[in-house]
């Protein structure tokens, strides 16, 4: 018996991902695998964020990066810019201090008035 192959289609990028959803065809050796995603705010590269928790601990997106207790450093209020995207909804957050790994439920998006 061949192995299954799994064609994978997906949209990135997602914040939160529903149950997966399988729809099989006749055949047992091939299946679509299908993601739905739900995303309640738009991040993009360069998107401004504001801190509405501080965090207690903070990683810095460095090429090797430190694990550092928050005692002080990212605190709630303060504002910075989106840089990447890191798995598991974690985002590259440049604040005036430097660059840091932050989970999306740390922040939200900043609101520019136009």
């Amino acid at each position: 018996m061949a192995p299954l192959s799994l064609p994978s289609t997906s949209t990135f990028p997602c914040t939160k991902l529903e149950r997966p959803i399988l729809k099989f065809t006749n055949s047992i050796s091939s299946f679509n695998f299908v993601t739905k995603c739900q995303s309640s705010s738009k991040l993009d590269i360069g998107s401004p964020i504001v801190i509405v928790e501080a965090p207690q601990a903070v990683k810095t997106a460095a090429s090797i990066p430190c694990l550092i207790v928050n005692s002080g450093l990212v605190k709630p209020g303060d504002v910075g810019r989106i840089v990447s995207r890191k798995p598991k909804d974690v985002w590259a957050v440049r604040l005036s201090i430097g660059t840091y790994l932050i989970d999306a439920k740390y922040f939200k998006p900043l609101e520019l008035p136009q």
